[in-house]
């Protein structure tokens, strides 16, 4: 008796850790929404997003395994973030004439830079695209958010390890994260490379919002250009990124 006694206390007390830990963690969720919902059309339900990342905690809680040597927070975040790219999948709120427009900016991109051996401009993509500054503006305005879904894909298809969702974009990132292999590595390498062939503006864009994670408007101070614009030039390297990576990962 003293035994099954023991069992309920037990489970009593897990279930208090877990609450606890939904109680110290549940701000992860409203936050990643939060930024997620910068970079999406209005349209994007912002409690859908933070819904989903709660289902994300609580998965995380149910599959974290503390001896991988990840900190619970990180593998967290990973789960949450996971969570609300499903639910944008799910929503498929992006039109299809904007992933067209897409589609066309990054063929345009890569006409020129193969043309020019050069990164492209914002002003060579608009000519290729036989729009001026403007228009080419309001296609990037329009397709902010698009690279989410793209960038935020596990990195490699065949991987059964799911668990840790590791992306392109987190490698953007610099958390640090022993659950690392080989792969990883190697694509790190290829995105690093990726990376140095944006102009300066935009790399120093991505080390400002990814690495100093600092918002699109506190980016846009630092450089001394407004909120939409640091959000169109954000849009335009991630497009260049998608193509590149694409093109990378189809030779591997």
């Amino acid at each position: 008796m003293k035994n099954a006694a023991h069992v309920p206390r037990e489970k009593s007390k897990e279930r208090a850790k877990r609450d606890e830990l939904i109680t110290k963690y549940a701000y992860l969720a409203k936050l990643c929404a939060h930024r997620l919902a910068m970079r999406l059309p209005p349209s994007v339900n912002v409690d859908d997003l933070i819904s989903a990342g709660i289902m994300g905690l609580l998965d995380a809680l149910d599959k974290y395994d503390e001896g991988r040597g990840v900190k619970f927070r990180t593998y967290a975040e990973f789960r949450i973030r996971g969570a609300m790219l499903d639910e944008l999948r799910a929503m498929d709120w992006v039109p299809r004439s904007v992933r067209k427009k897409v589609q066309e900016i990054e063929q345009a991109v890569n006409r020129v830079e193969k043309r020019e051996s050069r990164p492209a401009d914002a002003e060579e993509i608009a000519n290729e695209l036989g729009v001026d500054m403007d228009t080419y503006q309001n296609m990037l305005s329009k397709a902010g958010g698009i690279e989410l879904v793209s960038l935020d894909e596990p990195l490699w298809s065949n991987d059964n390890t799911k668990d840790g969702r590791r992306t392109h974009v987190d490698l953007l990132e610099d958390n640090a994260n022993p659950d690392r292999d080989l792969m990883d590595s190697e694509f790190k390498k290829i995105l690093a490379q990726s990376i140095s062939s944006l102009t300066p503006k935009e790399q120093q864009i991505l080390s400002l919002y990814y690495q100093d994670e600092l918002t699109l408007k506190e980016v846009g101070e630092v450089m001394g250009l407004t909120e939409s614009r640091i959000c169109q030039i954000h849009t335009q390297c991630m497009i260049k990124l998608r193509s590149k990576l694409k093109t990378q990962e189809a030779r591997m």
